[in-house]
């Protein structure tokens, strides 16, 4: 199993990047994925989560307006696209996925079975 998360970058406040996380492995289309970030000294946090091969989308409200999650069952690819970065978004930023049936709950990162190794965003001011 593997989850190969990009896109990272550094960008100036109010741009925009977009994070790509390639699986394999696995049937990507029974799983749900999400996006995790985590900052320099901070827990990691629920950014967005994308339920079964589509249907439904979550977002943390720190980002909700501002970030997109979606996904490609044909790649078995999950993408991120983050409009109006803020500062406060730089995060090491984590694609995970978990069994469609395992749980009811998008935002708990235990519920996460697989994750992936991390893309840097930096947003500077």
């Amino acid at each position: 199993v593997q989850l190969q998360a990009s896109g990272g970058g550094l960008v100036q406040a109010g741009g925009s990047l977009r994070l790509s996380c390639a699986a394999s492995g696995f049937i990507f289309s029974s799983y749900d994925m999400g996006w995790f970030r985590q900052a320099p000294e901070k827990e990691r946090e629920f950014v967005a989560a994308i339920i079964g091969i589509g249907e439904k989308t979550y977002y943390a409200e720190s980002v909700k307006g501002r970030f997109t999650i979606s996904r490609d069952n044909a790649k078995n690819t999950v993408y991120l696209q983050m409009n109006s970065l803020k500062p406060e978004d730089t995060a090491l930023y984590y694609c995970a996925a978990k069994f469609r049936y395992s749980s009811s709950r998008y935002s708990v990162s235990t519920d996460y079975t697989y994750w992936g190794q991390g893309t840097l965003v930096t947003v500077s001011s």
